[in-house]
């Protein structure tokens, strides 16, 4: 026979809490995921274009509206990017610790950051400057997150240089605010920083070649030779310095000219040196192209600043 035993009397608890985030840290998360220097990058060559465009310091309102607009902009891109990319991102060294991959924000509130920022970007460049600069910004999120980033950035290894019109487009928004057009000039600009684009995110690509082949993502360096990888960072550095000294004559004075060949050629070393490293069979050190190409774009960017202010 067996006996019963008495059910233990059950006495309610605390029902517990869950903790709560520091806002400061859920401040710091959204900011992350807007990628400030990228940011900064796009900023460096938005400016000098927009001096140029107005002969020399434009309206201070008008400045302060592109800045804005244009920082909220590249923050919705960037903020859409890794809302697309938490897949992937939560599979490679270089990005697993982004707010998503930690589960630092839901996708559900990074979905509506971007996309509010965006709407915010495009309304401040419509109502405070013009269409075209309008219309440009709202080509360059959409082109960034619905083309590269969804598409072409899984898909082919030319990602690199058919996205590259979103990181060149704000050379042109800067323009266009300013003058409600677009120049010769500022084309020439663009192509500066869009075949600049190249061997800048190819030395990216080789450092991180192992994280891209883990996240399957076909960049360059992952699924080509490195012949042809040599071969595309000497092209596509040569264009950039070409692009920079086609500017010279539609503009620019001599100090452009000159600055922009004396960095032209530095630039183009540091290039051979990567390629030189390569095929000889030695550590290839791909981030000191990687930091040179950023100190090249600067000196060109502020070049143009210089050269309209004088």
């Amino acid at each position: 026979m067996v006996t019963e035993r008495p059910s233990p009397i059950l006495v309610p608890g605390p029902v517990p809490v869950p903790a709560r985030r520091d806002p400061r840290a859920v401040v710091r998360a959204y900011v992350a995921l807007t990628k400030p220097r990228i940011i900064e990058l796009l900023l460096v060559t938005t400016v000098p274009a927009m001096i140029l465009a107005a002969g020399g310091i434009p309206p201070v309102s008008t400045m302060v509206v592109v800045l804005v607009g244009g920082t909220l902009a590249a923050g919705a891109a960037n903020a859409l990017n890794c809302y697309i990319d938490r897949d992937i991102d939560q599979l490679m060294r270089r990005t697993k610790r982004r707010p998503l991959p930690t589960h630092a924000l839901a996708p559900q509130s990074v979905l509506v950051f971007g996309l509010v920022l965006a709407v915010v970007s495009v309304g401040l460049m419509a109502g405070f400057t013009n269409w075209l600069a309008a219309g440009l910004t709202a080509a360059a999120i959409a082109y960034y997150d619905l083309v590269y980033t969804l598409w072409l950035k899984r898909t082919t290894p030319q990602n690199t240089f058919w996205g590259g019109a979103c990181g060149a487009a704000p050379v042109l928004i800067g323009w266009a605010a300013v003058t409600g057009g677009l120049s010769p000039l500022a084309w020439a600009l663009f192509a500066v920083v869009f075949f600049w684009q190249m061997p800048h995110f190819y030395a990216l690509a080789i450092k991180y070649k192992d994280d891209y082949a883990r996240a399957g993502i076909p960049m360059l360096p992952v699924v080509r030779s490195a012949a042809r990888v040599n071969r595309e960072i000497i092209l596509f550095t040569w264009l950039t310095v070409a692009a920079s000294l086609a500017a010279w004559p539609l503009g620019l004075g001599p100090l452009y000219g000159i600055t922009a060949a004396v960095s032209g050629v530095a630039f183009l070393v540091e290039a051979y040196r990567l390629v030189g490293r390569s095929k000889r069979g030695e550590a290839l050190k791909p981030m000191r192209l990687f930091h040179w190409s950023i100190t090249y774009l600067t000196i060109v960017s502020l070049a143009v600043a210089v050269d309209a202010l004088i």
